[in-house]
């Protein structure tokens, strides 16, 4: 068992700060102490941590003294102003926010494609990637390691917890609504979200596409040391509750097949291949939902490009999009 750790969450009241604190307890995490952050207005609630009620404090650049790692989760103007506190202060920080991913000394880590990457932090700092890209990735690293990924054409479709609890509230609450025939006025999403999908999510940039669908592009290339990888993404808010789902057309250097495909994944950690369409078994977001595993499926060849392949891949972007990937990069130190 490595040394226990004195561990902070920032964040600690947020729906990934609540699943950050339930990953260190059920993968029995070596933690000598853990230290709730959050803002003023949540000090002083409490979570049940192995047996005890920890007691949530307010998060100041103080916060971090004698805290060996801390796990952000608050946005990424929270991780800018009180991240480099807690880095100067000695701790590890790993942060879930988009705040550093691009920096070129910070680390950007999926722990089962490049956990080397997180052994060398210069500033302190350890990225968590976007969730849609973890979970993409999570299905493409080994076909890449096989085949030689270049180019990714991507869909996917987000669940409203990609919004935080007020994304649910707004779905539930537009359910309700139009089953009691009263008018509402979205709030969280630019359109409606109930019996609808919505192809925004981040704001748009000059090119046409949001920053959401850019991260797969930027933070793929990243991961991989794919320099020259080229992406193309639209990402869309679909009417559920949690895990996302991406369609993927990626081609590849060499020759694929299905089966060679399959090979490829065998015994990869963190992915389950769940394809057997004569059975209707295929990944979809209630299966993934409160897992670990990041599902494939719908595995075929596409019929436009040499070489690729299309693929249907599901994971649970609260769990491995974003509390776990933390955690276990937490592992890897």
């Amino acid at each position: 068992m490595s040394e226990a750790k004195h561990v902070a969450i920032v964040g600690a009241t947020g729906a990934v700060g609540g699943e950050m604190r339930h990953c260190l307890e059920q993968r029995d995490f070596p933690i000598k102490s853990l230290t709730l952050l959050a803002s003023a207005r949540s000090a002083g609630r409490k979570f049940p941590f192995r047996g005890e009620e920890i007691t949530v404090k307010e998060l100041t650049h103080d916060s971090f003294e004698g805290i060996d790692i801390a796990l952000f989760s608050a946005g990424g103007g929270i991780s800018k102003e009180f991240g480099p506190s807690a880095a100067k202060a000695g701790c590890i920080v790993i942060d879930n926010s988009s705040a550093f991913r691009m920096d070129e000394d910070v680390p950007l880590v999926v722990p089962e494609i490049n956990p080397e990457a997180a052994k060398n932090a210069p500033r302190n700092i350890i990225a968590n990637p976007n969730c849609s890209t973890i979970i993409t990735l999570m299905g493409l690293a080994p076909l890449h390691e096989a085949f030689g990924l270049k180019a990714i054409i991507a869909s996917t479709y987000q669940a409203v917890s990609g919004s935080g609890a007020q994304g649910i509230i707004e779905l539930e609450e537009q359910v309700q609504a139009i089953a009691n025939g009263r008018e509402f006025t979205p709030k969280v999403y630019p359109r409606q979200i109930a019996f609808n999908v919505i192809p925004e999510v981040d704001a748009f940039t000059d090119n046409g596409y949001t920053k959401e669908e850019l991260k797969m592009l930027n933070e793929g290339r990243k991961i991989l040391d794919l320099p020259d990888l080229r992406v193309s993404c639209t990402c869309v808010r679909v009417p559920v509750y949690r895990s996302h789902s991406i369609s993927v057309t990626a081609k590849f250097e060499r020759p694929v097949d299905v089966e060679s495909a399959r090979a490829a994944f065998s015994g990869k950690p963190g992915i389950i291949v769940t394809d057997d369409p004569a059975e209707r078994l295929y990944p979809v977001p209630l299966d993934t939902t409160g897992g670990d595993n990041c599902q494939i499926g719908r595995i075929r060849k596409n019929t436009v490009f040499n070489n690729a392949l299309d693929l249907w891949i599901v994971g649970d972007q609260v769990r491995k999009g974003a509390a776990l990937n933390a955690v276990q990069i937490a592992e890897i130190l």
